[in-house]
């Protein structure tokens, strides 16, 4: 299968990071493509880039719809899921989503480790319906240009906040950034609880749902938009508000 690891911000090493990660935990033919949107905010830390990061991201997937099996959001706020899964014509995964449904089946409550927005993530669990499943968000004291150039410094500072949400009694934890991608094998043997990396979770609820074959909604909230027209876009985002997919 060929899986689109699609980031929401324009900062390339944060892409190939995701990608790293992503071809690491997917099963043998399974093709990782990793995609970099052509404008946005470096690294989305406000409501107003996420936002902006949307556009920038559904333009991106139109690029690629028709030509692979399924997208991975390379994004911790899970930048535009809704509208994704609404125009593509195949499966669309979030990384904190999948990361934080794989720890509902770890045990009874997660925590997360993120860089900042902490407020923005619960509201992001909560639309999940998770909130109650969830001890805690730490924001670590560091960025993730940072984490880049620096992953052990800022591993070490991970490593603290996953200790002190386990004692809190955090059964797990999700690591919330696309610049934390493979930090939780970095970790995890330090680590007093299971560490989650939303790529190498989204990879493999990515290939189950492409095994499954399961069909697009028809009809619904979610059923591919048809015969709408929009300004200023892209023509391949264009042609899916159309229904030409």
């Amino acid at each position: 299968m060929r899986l689109l690891v699609a980031n929401a911000n324009t900062t390339e090493a944060i892409t190939q990071a995701c990608a790293a990660a992503a071809r690491a935990a997917a099963a043998p033919g399974t093709e990782i493509i990793a995609a970099t949107p052509r404008f946005g905010p470096a690294v989305i830390s406000s409501r107003a880039e996420n936002v902006i990061a949307g556009h920038a991201l559904l333009e991106l997937l139109a690029e690629h719809a028709g030509s692979v099996d399924a997208v991975l959001l390379a994004v911790s706020h899970d930048t535009a899921l809704e509208g994704a899964r609404q125009v593509m014509p195949c499966p669309v995964i979030g990384m904190t989503e999948a990361a934080c449904l794989t720890a509902c089946m770890l045990g009874g409550r997660f925590g997360m480790i993120t860089f900042g927005g902490v407020e923005m993530y619960r509201e992001l669990i909560a639309r999940y319906g998770l909130d109650t499943r969830l001890a805690d968000i730490i924001a670590v004291n560091a960025t993730p240009p940072e984490a880049v150039a620096d992953p052990d410094s800022v591993g070490n500072k991970v490593l603290v906040a996953a200790k002190a949400l386990a004692a809190e009694g955090a059964n797990s934890v999700v690591l919330a950034g696309a610049a934390l991608a493979g930090f939780d094998n970095r970790l995890q043997e330090a680590s007093p609880v299971a560490l989650l990396d939303g790529m190498a979770c989204g990879v493999r609820m990515a290939e189950l749902l492409v095994s499954l074959g399961l069909p697009k909604p028809a009809a619904g909230s979610y059923a591919p938009p048809t015969g709408r027209s929009a300004a200023g876009i892209s023509l391949p985002l264009a042609a899916l508000l159309r229904g030409n997919a």
